[in-house]
């Protein structure tokens, strides 16, 4: 019997759906975590708990797919984002300059959420078409991947700019390759040096920066100033980006936002950008969730994490689990972020950057141990690489796009 028929299956489901909701809620709203390192946990603690794989796999989906509504809230509030909302993080902060932090959750919540119903339809077709294309993908696969490290390069906006990307990107390979493989020796083993490698490229940079700025300004009304059409447009094309990448290693959903970019109707870029990279933050969940299910193989943390604890991809219960966690995760964007932004704005912001720092250094000693900390502060150093040069931090993603080109 289905599990949605079973009433006493689709209530455990549901409970194990709803306590995953709750940490991706607090992954996407803790500076530094992601969803990946509690689907970790998740995995090491499943065999002594005895928890049923299905049950489990739901938990770990529904706080991935949570993670990606809520985590602009710190991008917005604080300026640490993960590598996935990297390339929204300043059109956001622009917005929060003007006062418009309020408008901006709202369209990231807006752009997520149409992305997720666009991509669910969309995935079986494109899937479909994977099933054809993918064995040619694989072979192929350290070319298609320089191919589209190349595309970023080429498209910065000028010749220096993009010099400043191939610098970047090389620097950063140059640290995959060193960093993925050091062993974590943490207290808490739940995704290795990927949290603190991620903290440092794309969290202290900014940190740093905004270390003597004002903080948040007081916040005005929640108006969203762009029309129907062009925030369809923009999550629209945030969902293409994601079908573009969902299927391939390496290459995170701030890089499916950079491709999704130009497809944007153009009215108004800035609030488009955070329509459109929000977009295909959720969707490349949605994309690699159907990877997983048609070829085995998991393309995010979480999806390894759900491998790891012998999940299997049963994609009936699976979208239900999706469509919960996008209503959990919109609804928690606007009542979270409203109060982040209120917070945040009330406290001196010096010592809270200061405290951010100190407690991202915190999880990465917590997660990796001392190797975590000199990844951490190696990150820390090749973030600054982009921002002084003056680039698109996208070109870090070499960090894990490098190691799977270079032979």
């Amino acid at each position: 019997m289905s599990p949605l028929a079973d009433p006493t299956a689709g209530t455990l489901l549901l409970a194990y759906t709803l306590a995953g909701c709750a940490l991706g809620c607090c992954s996407g709203l803790i500076p530094g975590l992601h969803a990946n390192n509690f689907a970790f946990l998740l995995a090491s603690l499943a065999p002594a708990v005895d928890a049923p794989p299905l049950p489990l796999g739901c938990a770990m989906l529904a706080a991935g797919v949570v993670h990606t509504f809520l985590d602009v809230v710190p991008s917005l509030a604080l300026g640490v984002p993960d590598a996935a909302m990297a390339a929204a993080a300043l059109p956001g902060h622009r917005l929060v300059a003007e006062g418009r932090g309020r408008e901006a959750l709202r369209l990231s919540a807006v752009g997520s959420g149409l992305a997720l119903v666009t991509a669910v339809p969309l995935a079986v077709g494109v899937t479909a078409a994977m099933r054809v294309a993918y064995p040619y993908l694989r072979r192929w696969l350290p070319l298609v991947l320089a191919a589209v490290a190349l595309l970023l390069v080429v498209t910065e906006a000028s010749t220096r700019r993009r010099l400043a990307g191939a610098v970047t990107f090389s620097t950063a390979t140059a640290l995959g390759l060193v960093a993925l493989d050091a062993p974590a020796t943490g207290v808490v083993s739940a995704g290795g040096v990927l949290a603190p490698l991620f903290a440092g490229l794309f969290g202290v940079p900014v940190l740093v920066d905004a270390a003597d700025g004002a903080g948040v300004p007081p916040q005005a009304d929640a108006r969203v100033g762009l029309s129907h059409t062009a925030v369809t447009g923009a999550a629209v094309a945030g969902a293409g980006g994601g079908a573009a990448v969902g299927y391939l290693p390496g290459i995170s959903a701030g890089v499916a936002a950079v491709l999704a970019l130009p497809a944007t109707p153009g009215h108004d870029p800035v609030r488009e950008y955070v329509v459109a990279t929000s977009g295909a933050n959720t969707a490349t969940a949605v994309f690699a969730l159907f990877a997983y299910a048609a070829f085995d193989a998991p393309r995010s943390g979480v999806l390894v994490a759900m491998r790891d604890a012998g999940v299997e991809a049963v994609l009936p219960p699976m979208l239900a689990v999706l469509v919960l966690a996008g209503a959990v995760g919109a609804l928690g964007v606007v009542v979270a972020g409203d109060t982040a932004l209120r917070v945040v704005g009330a406290l001196p912001h010096r010592p809270l950057v200061v405290g951010v720092v100190v407690g991202l250094v915190g999880l990465a000693a917590a997660f990796a141990g001392t190797t975590g900390v000199v990844v951490f502060l190696a990150a820390s150093v090749v973030g600054f690489v982009p921002v002084r040069l003056g680039c698109r931090r996208v070109h870090l993603m070499g960090v894990l796009l490098g190691p799977l080109i270079v032979p």
